[in-house]
């Protein structure tokens, strides 16, 4: 077998890989080195902006099958079958930290699954938990910016965090969620994943419903105590990218069963929450979970530069049969999220090798532009319609046209019967048992009383008495006894 020739990036071959060409013997360094320069050149460019949010992340691929029939509720050609498999790529990330951030830390987990169906790519992006801290797009940078490092001290600060959260009584639910025993994944294989945002499935007649996706740990739920997470933390930082690779690469094959939640588009006006609200759940009482298939993990990325942090996901990424909801987060992330992948990657970046089809081909007239890799033949017309033969439309819509009326202007969401914002939060407190009660006010008083204004406390305090009575009575109790030691 013929030895392999290391060659500069034109593909000349490198006659010296170890000393660099000088001015004699000791001299110093020519400018004529172009591997040398070409070699520095690159190193100071090979990595890439990461991500404001969901910067620390890990991925795998595998792929989705079909394991019931969802016909009747939408004609997704990747679900019309059971049996039917899709290969898949799935990204997992912590939320508020930096690249380098710790994996054990008391944050929402990224769950973001990029489905290569046969009719393109559909990008499901959601959270490990199914409600979200706001639910109006125009909040978002506020409550990323209270999370983030401060830009005085460079750290993440109490005082900003539980700020945010007192002028935002709507975060009370997630609040809730977050402190909870669920607040730390033990790994991205013992967690559940959900859709989070309300999203539409059309069938084949053109009826429209809702659906709330449920992705159920096959594994289990594992959870971290805030003390266990600050050993493992500072043991390995990386202890979730650690034992997802390691658990594939030895054989394991983590899994989640998907649920949704189905509810007839005539019925949203009036059910008594908001559907279309990112802080609220649907009871499963009212919207049963309904089983669609089995979401496989087996194959872990060859380079993770190259895959996870450049996988690029989108929820405007649809395919026919699934559709967005009037959900004000979603129609923000449509633009928002798409637009951050072309700042950090490119235009270009659905052809890089995670993110371009893989079970069909994309034929568009988006040809040119930096880095782009899908030059045609010079008679290919790069304009809609033409006369020589190139792609056209389908006049098939995706989904069901959504009914709107009324003024434009910034308007408050309609209140149903059940809307505000702390029901749901107390609900959930009363579905803890008493144990689950003392860490959740262990976690909230453990951040609360570290901040200095009087005030800020008392308005979360207020929230915690509204969504439940002992609730807020406890934490208050909780926090002032750390205040007076």
């Amino acid at each position: 077998m013929s030895k392999r020739v290391l060659t500069t990036e034109s593909g000349a071959p490198v006659a010296d890989n170890q000393n660099s060409a000088t001015a004699g013997a000791g001299g110093p360094l020519l400018l004529q080195d172009q591997h040398l320069l070409e070699k520095l050149a690159r190193f100071n460019r090979e990595r890439i902006p990461e991500r404001v949010v969901h910067a620390r992340g890990s991925g795998a691929y595998g792929h989705f099958e079909v394991t019931d029939d969802v016909t009747g509720f939408t004609h997704a050609d990747f679900l019309n079958t059971v049996g039917k498999r899709t290969e898949v790529f799935l990204r997992f990330s912590t939320v508020a930290d930096n690249l380098g951030g710790a994996d054990a830390v008391r944050d929402p987990r990224g769950f973001a699954v990029k489905f290569y169906t046969e009719e393109g790519n559909y990008d499901l992006v959601g959270n490990n938990t199914p409600v979200f801290f706001v639910k109006d797009p125009l909040k978002f940078p506020d409550f990323i910016h209270s999370q983030k490092r401060d830009p005085f001290t460079g750290k993440q600060e109490p005082d900003n965090v539980w700020d945010f959260w007192a002028h935002a009584p709507e975060a009370t639910h997630q609040v809730t969620w977050l402190m909870g025993d669920r607040g730390i994944p033990a790994s991205y294989r013992h967690m559940n994943g959900y859709g989070s945002h309300t999203y539409q499935w059309t069938n084949a007649e053109g009826e429209a419903f809702f659906v709330k996706y449920h992705f159920k740990t096959n594994q289990g739920v594992r959870s971290l105590s805030t003390e266990q997470a600050q050993e493992i933390a500072g043991k390995d930082p990386n202890s979730h990218q650690t034992d997802l690779l390691q658990a594939i690469e030895r054989g394991v094959r983590p899994s989640w069963t998907l649920h949704v939640q189905i509810m007839p588009a005539a019925e949203a006006a009036d059910y008594r929450f908001n559907p279309f609200d990112l802080t609220k759940v649907w009871p499963h009482k009212d919207f049963p979970l309904q089983r669609v298939g089995r979401l496989v993990l087996d194959r872990n990325p060859d380079n993770v530069f190259a895959e996870v942090e450049q996988a690029a996901f989108s929820p405007n990424n649809f395919v026919p049969g699934i559709g967005p909801s009037p959900d004000k987060m979603l129609q923000g992330r449509l633009f928002a999220y798409a637009d951050a992948h072309r700042y950090r990657l490119g235009v270009n970046h659905t052809q890089l090798a995670v993110n371009a089809p893989k079970a069909t081909t994309a034929d568009n007239h988006g040809r040119d532009g930096f880095m782009a890799s899908n030059a045609q033949g010079r008679a290919a017309k790069n304009y809609e319609p033409n006369s020589y033969g190139g792609p056209a439309e389908t006049g098939r819509p995706l989904s069901a046209p959504l009914a709107v009326a009324g003024w434009t202007g910034a308007h408050e969401a309609p209140l149903h019967t059940k809307d505000d914002d702390f029901f749901q939060a107390g609900e959930l407190y009363r579905l803890m048992s008493a144990e689950e009660r003392s860490r959740l006010i262990a976690n909230i008083a453990g951040g609360l009383a570290q901040v200095s204004r009087d005030d800020v406390v008392e308005k979360n305090l207020a929230h915690f008495h509204a969504a439940d009575p002992e609730y807020g009575r406890r934490v208050a109790e909780a926090v002032h006894a750390l205040r007076e030691d």
